[in-house]
């Protein structure tokens, strides 16, 4: 845990989240500013700074955070999302936790193919 993350204190339950879903080791909840119908964050309750730190240092939290992420799309998107990580300021990057948004529920306007 971080004491200036906001992730860590809304895991903490200092600061209120939406939450959809929480495992001993992720919680999920909504993003406060959502993009699309269903936008939700899916988190470790491990302070890790981006998603190849968290493949190099808690693969298998990665790995459950793809397990929620589906539980989620399976639950409000007909099992149909997007998760999108962003690493880094310039990518988008706002809050240096390692998180997964689930994106979904209706036709997405973005392709990046």
């Amino acid at each position: 845990m971080s004491d200036d993350c906001l992730f860590c204190t809304i895991i903490a339950g200092d600061i209120p989240g939406d939450m959809v879903l929480e495992t001993e080791r992720v919680v999920a909840f909504r993003d406060i500013a959502p993009k699309a119908p269903v936008h939700v964050l899916v988190v470790p309750r491990a302070h890790v700074p981006n998603v190849a730190a968290a493949a190099r240092e808690i693969p298998e939290v990665l790995a459950e955070m793809a397990e929620v992420a589906q539980r989620i799309a399976d639950a409000e998107c007909g099992g149909q999302f997007r998760w999108i990580f962003n690493t880094g300021a310039r990518a988008g990057q706002s809050v240096f936790h390692v998180h997964g948004h689930v994106i979904g529920g209706g036709e997405l306007d973005w392709n990046p193919a």
